[in-house]
């Protein structure tokens, strides 16, 4: 989980700067990537990373095509999210940046985009919520992750009920740290207005 929402970041971030590119093709490219990740089910990403590559040759573990899948999936979430941190910075900001010589790419990635990641601390840290949530999605492609790990023991158990109140527990045990954590840093890393 930790590899995918890594991976999440990094392609949010290059895919919203994509999607403010004064570059045309750029913002398409950006625009059919989120378009195309954020409405299609996770579960059928899952599925093409980890059968559909297969057919064509291109085999994937079941870890790697969950971390792949959930990273991709993850990171058009992530790319909105950052875009509109990036629609909050100040215009002056922008001004300034470009009246010291910086190129696009440049003032995007050392003025802009860490102003958008202070600013977008709450809904990132609900994407790393979400996508801790959404790892039990990858039980169908035979991943051992906890959701796995439950369906084994009511395999041998065949009572659901106490094991999967149990899972539901260490999901909020993953869950409620996070979001402990994510508080902490909205409030270390808040812009004072």
């Amino acid at each position: 989980m930790a590899l995918s929402f890594a991976l999440a970041i990094i392609v949010g971030s290059v895919m919203a700067s994509f999607r403010v590119a004064p570059i045309p093709p750029l913002r398409w490219l950006g625009t059919l990537y989120v378009e195309y990740f954020r409405n299609t089910p996770l579960l059928i990403l899952m599925l093409i990373f980890f059968s559909g590559f297969a057919k064509i040759g291109i085999r994937f573990s079941g870890f790697t095509a969950a971390v792949i899948a959930l990273g991709l999936y993850t990171g058009a979430f992530v790319a909105e999210v950052l875009r509109s941190g990036i629609s909050a910075i100040d215009r002056g900001q922008i001004e300034a940046a470009r009246s010291l010589g910086l190129s696009f790419t440049r003032m995007l990635w050392t003025v802009v985009l860490p102003q958008a990641f202070r600013t977008v601390v709450p809904p990132l840290g609900n994407l790393l919520i979400a996508a801790i949530k959404n790892s039990a999605i990858a039980e169908v492609i035979s991943v051992n992750e906890l959701a796995f790990q439950g369906d084994l023991i009511v395999s041998r158990q065949a009572n659901w009920l106490p094991i999967g109140l149990a899972v539901a527990g260490l999901y909020l045990a993953l869950t409620i740290p996070a979001g402990v954590a994510v508080n902490y840093l909205e409030q270390k890393l808040a812009i004072r207005r």
